[in-house]
């Protein structure tokens, strides 16, 4: 059983046990101080060597001589002087790593070396004379619940109805009093363990004293050695700084100027102009467009009216629609393309007229499968419809006869021209040809014309293809009519 019969004997002997075990972590936690301390100095040590080494690779990414060095001033004062600088400070920032490393090694450590074992000394000497002092209490304890037990026996049967008879040494009396003999011993034994504790407790003040004043001094030693190392650092690397600051800027060009005047660009040099230079083919009579300009296209979307575009007619036969006409800032490629032999082209509406055909600029993904499209056009002023409508109806003619103000067409037809013989001032070839005579028709570029060209004038054209018959001789605005008939994809 407890005791419970000296109230504060438990509390007491529990608080001596936890005295000694916080005591015990405590010395535990010095202990692991230091040796983070030691692992901090050892890796700055460790790294001090390698940085050493670091260096040296450093140093011999400039060992060698500057390559083309004869471009630059020999000797101090100019770039070939700045390296020399950066070659031997390098060199002298490698030996201050090796040096801290071998300072750090030799005065630094052993301090904390020295401070760690005795941590561990006195850790050792607190937890032996702890057992052995709790062993001592252990055993009193042990005795004095033995006799508080037996006591509590043969009172017990004293007081029960048959009182049974007792031998001398089992009086409730005796017992009694060897209870208070043992408990006295245990006391004894705790305070002993007591003023132990309170020796190594009060103790513990002056020794953490030492282990900081370890501490410092080690941190101190530490200080010096890498403060040495940081000024002669920062020294070495403030002389490469001012080796290059002292270049003047102009120093090394002015002295290259004058070795190599011969081989320099003149500086009154004129630079060249697009206005002087020319190439094969420039002016050839292909590559003059037949009229161009701004003109107003129709947007498909109805909320949009009209955008504004740059149009050209080539000599190729090409209508081409592009967004401005700047040739320097981007590749001018074509927005549109229409290919104007193989074109409908509608009624010129006051300054509107409309094109019918497919869009064949390069470029663009499946413009082989797209449908013909109907485009609608207008125009600035009379004057540019009218260049207009002469360029245009140089290679097709408009779907109904003369410059009206009707309606545009609605109906899907298509235009070919027939290969019908006529005199060479009314007929129009298909492709518009380089000279102004009479060719042959390609039959690649319109086999429905190359198949429907008798040599009787008034012969029709043979092909199932929609024809269109030719005019009289002169009329060239009216000298096509088209026929409405299954549309075929150019």
């Amino acid at each position: 059983m407890p005791l419970t019969n000296r109230r504060g004997l438990d509390d007491f002997w529990w608080r001596v046990l936890k005295t000694t075990s916080i005591l015990v972590e405590r010395l535990r936690a010095w202990k692991h101080m230091c040796g983070y301390l030691e692992n901090y100095v050892s890796t700055t040590q460790k790294v001090q060597k390698a940085q050493a080494k670091e260096f040296e690779k450093i140093l011999k990414t400039v060992s060698q001589p500057l390559k083309e060095g004869h471009h630059f001033v020999q000797g101090k004062g100019g770039v070939t002087g700045l390296f020399d600088t950066l070659r031997l400070n390098t060199q002298g920032i490698a030996d201050v790593h090796l040096e801290t490393e071998k300072n750090l090694k030799s005065t630094v450590l052993p301090i904390l070396e020295k401070l760690h074992s005795e941590i561990k000394h006195k850790s050792k000497e607190l937890k032996n004379g702890a057992s052995r002092a709790e062993k001592q209490v252990a055993r009193a304890r042990t005795a004095t619940q033995k006799h508080i037990e037996l006591l509590g026996q043969y009172t017990a049967a004293f007081d029960s109805a048959a009182k049974p008879k007792h031998e001398a040494s089992n009086d409730p009396y005796i017992i009694s009093r060897g209870v208070t003999h043992r408990l006295n011993r245990q006391v004894t034994e705790e305070n002993n363990n007591l003023r132990e504790l309170l020796a190594i407790q009060t103790s513990f003040q002056q020794f953490e004293a030492h282990i900081l004043e370890s501490v410092q001094t080690a941190l101190n030693r530490f200080f010096q050695c890498m403060g040495a190392q940081s000024d002669r650092q920062r020294a070495m690397y403030a002389d490469m700084v001012s080796s290059g600051q002292q270049i003047p800027a102009d120093f090394e060009w002015m002295n290259f100027y004058e070795r190599n005047d011969a081989s320099l660009i003149n500086p009154n040099t004129p630079q060249r102009s697009m206005s002087n230079i020319s190439f094969p083919n420039q002016d050839h009579r292909a590559t003059k467009p037949m009229v161009e300009g701004t003109l107003q296209r129709k947007s498909r979307t109805l909320m949009k009216g009209y955008n504004e575009g740059y149009y050209v007619v080539t000599p190729a036969g090409f209508l081409h629609g592009f967004k401005d006409n700047d040739d320097f800032h981007h590749d001018p490629q074509p927005d549109i393309s229409l290919y104007l032999p193989d074109c409908t082209i509608g009624n010129f509406d006051d300054l509107k007229f409309s094109i019918k055909g497919k869009d064949v600029s390069s470029g663009k993904v499946g413009n082989a499968f797209h449908m013909s499209s109907e485009l609608h056009f207008k125009a600035h002023s009379k004057n540019q419809i009218d260049e207009w409508a002469a360029a245009l109806t140089s290679f097709v003619g408009p779907s109904s006869a003369g410059v009206s103000g009707g309606s545009q067409p609605s109906s899907p037809t298509v235009q070919r021209t027939s290969s019908i013989a006529q005199s060479p001032t009314s007929a129009e070839s298909p492709v518009m040809q380089p000279l102004p005579e009479n060719k042959p028709v390609d039959a690649k570029t319109d086999p429905v014309a190359a198949s429907a060209a008798p040599t009787a004038p008034t012969a029709p054209a043979t092909s199932t293809e929609p024809t269109a018959v030719s005019g009289p001789a002169g009329n060239q605005e009216a000298g096509v009519v088209a026929v409405a008939g299954t549309e075929k994809a150019a």
